[in-house]
Order: C-alpha cells, then structure tokens, then sequence
C-alpha cells in the first residue's frame, strides 16, 4: 500500500468520529497514560484493575466514583452511606470503588434532551431562513446535548459491562454562577479532573516557591487553559485538517484571564457583596456564549465542520427510513390482528 493511500486510510472524514476519536485518543487517552507512568490518574485508582477495565478507562471518557474511607461511630462501627450501599473494593488511596448504585440523572432527562437534539437537527433543514446568530445559539445547544448524551452513552455501556459506578460528566452548566463554577464543577468534568494533576499542580507547585502563593495560582489556571487550548487546536486540525487560525488558543486564554481576575475578586470582596444568583447565571452564560460566538465558532466554519456534520445527520437519517417504514408497517399489520 503506498504511503499516501495508508494516510487516506487513517484519516477520518466523518466529523463525529473524527472529533471523538481525537478527544479520547489523542487526548485523553494520552494524559491518562502520562499520568498513569507517574502513579497518577484514574488509571492507578485500583491496583488490581483487570486489563479489560484498564482499556476502558484508559480510552474513554469515564471516571470512577470514589467516596472516602468509612468513618467509625465510637462504638466501633462503620458509617455506611445508604445511597451508596453497594458491593465495592478499596482503591489504592484507601478509598472506595463503587460498583453500583450511585446518583445519575433519570432516563427522562436524557430522554429530554435527545428529543431536543432531533428538533436541533431537523431545523437545519430551514438554515437559509434562520439568522445566523440564532444559528449559532443552537450550535450551543447542539454541542451540550451531543456531547452529554454521548458520554453519559459510553458511561452506561461501560456500566453494564464491567459493573463499575462512574461519575457524570456533566453537572447542569446551564445553571452556572460564574467561570470557576462553569469549569471547575459543571462543564466535561472528565477534562476537568485530568488537567488538574498534569497541568494545573505541577504549574503552581513549581510557581509557589518562586512568586508566591496568589500569583502560582495564577499562573496555574492560566498554564491549565494553555494546555486545554493547544489540545482543542488539535482537535479541530483533525476535523478539517486546516492550518490552526489560533482563535481556539485566544477564547481559553480570555477565559483564563477572565477566571483569574474572578478569583481575585471574589477574595477581595469575601462575601460583603453578592449578585443574585439568577444574575449570576446570565452573565456567566452569557459571557461563554458571546465568546464562544466570537472565537469559538468561527473555526467550525473554516474546516466545514456544521456542513459536513448536516451532510451526516441527512445520510443517517436516509438510511434509517426504511428500518423506520418496515417497523411501522410492522406495527399496524400486527394491530390489524
């Protein structure tokens, strides 16, 4: 095979598997592993972990629920949390790997959503008479429910094929009260729990010592949005293989920013002022949309990435129509009898 046609081979055009592919292999996977080769990360969770959960966890977005070690009552007894009482193993920090029971979002929610994003899907059937902006709004929309239905998918296959409790990966960002909320606690918290040990501790633990506490800080989130932003360019170079336009790089270093400067607002009022919580939510939403539509978005459009991924969506869709008419012909000749 020539070397060109081996290329051909590797690329993948589609849009869905090309995106995901790149996140979870080229990288997810590969932080997992660096972590991995220095006792870190989700992969040195459990010693024992079976080569078959290894890969999993390894090549998929998913994360293990822990709960700290029991608690003894004083007469000797442990605590046990009845919402969690399950069969589970120690991990190598003492603490627990579940493997059932845990607190995940209803079938109805997600049954919610993926309804929402069929009606997504079929109004852009009517893009040329629909304003951009409004578009792009739905671009949003689209982004959230592909990508939380889509891991909270692979989270449920793993589920019932290993047994192992895994954490959501994600926490209503719609309901965010700023940045530090929307990154931190809400948004793909997967990427979150793996840029902290391999970007942000070591940045602020090599920082502390040199310019103090409050500036390592800093620098740690803004070196974490710099890892973050160079792996989101990755991305989209596999989407489109196009040469990066770097706006990727400047919406997560303005995010950065913006978050550190919270931070340091936040400590500097300590409580005596606070906006109210619906505010709160405008803004932070409002703020990631604005930015997102500025610097986020316009790289889908140099690679073609909403074109090609409507071309999709329209080859699916006509290839299941007669799955669809076979089972409703199906359906009234049964009720007929």
């Amino acid at each position: 095979m020539e070397d060109g046609e081996m290329q051909n081979v590797m690329k993948l055009t589609s849009v869905h598997f090309g995106g995901m592919t790149s996140f979870l292999i080229a990288w997810l996977a590969n932080f997992k592993l660096l972590l991995f080769a220095f006792g870190k990360g989700p992969l040195c969770l459990d010693p024992e972990i079976s080569f078959g959960r290894f890969i999993c966890v390894a090549c998929f977005p998913i994360k293990i629920t822990q709960i700290p070690p029991l608690k003894p009552y004083q007469n000797g007894h442990s605590h046990e949390n009845r919402a969690q009482t399950s069969h589970s193993k120690n991990g190598q920090d003492g603490r627990r790997i579940v493997s059932r029971k845990g607190n995940h979002k209803s079938f109805l929610n997600y049954a919610t959503k993926g309804l929402l994003l069929a009606m997504l899907i079929a109004t852009y059937d009517y893009t040329d008479s629909i304003h951009p902006k409004i578009m792009w709004l739905l671009y949003c929309l689209h982004i959230y429910f592909f990508l939380e239905i889509f891991l909270a998918m692979v989270a449920c296959t793993v589920r019932i094929l290993s047994g192992l409790e895994l954490e959501p990966q994600f926490n209503d960002p719609y309901l965010s009260t700023s940045l530090q909320d929307f990154w931190g606690r809400r948004w793909n918290l997967m990427v979150t729990s793996i840029l902290r040990p391999i970007a942000y501790e070591p940045i602020f633990n090599t920082c502390k010592n040199l310019i103090g506490v409050k500036l390592a800080q800093g620098m740690a989130i803004l070196g974490t949005f710099v890892v973050s932003a160079l792996m989101h360019e990755l991305i989209f170079y596999h989407l489109g293989r196009v040469r990066p336009t770097w706006e990727i790089t400047w919406f997560f270093l303005l995010h950065g920013v913006w978050l550190t400067v919270e931070i340091a607002l936040k400590k500097a009022v300590n409580g005596r002022w606070q906006i109210p919580r619906p505010v709160q939510t405008i803004l932070t939403i409002g703020f990631v949309i604005a930015t997102g539509f500025w610097l986020f978005f316009p790289p889908f459009v140099v690679c073609k990435a909403v074109d090609r991924a409507i071309e999709e969506y329209a080859a699916v869709r006509q290839y299941l129509k007669p799955c669809v008419q076979f089972l409703l012909g199906f359906v009234n000749r049964s009720s007929g009898l």
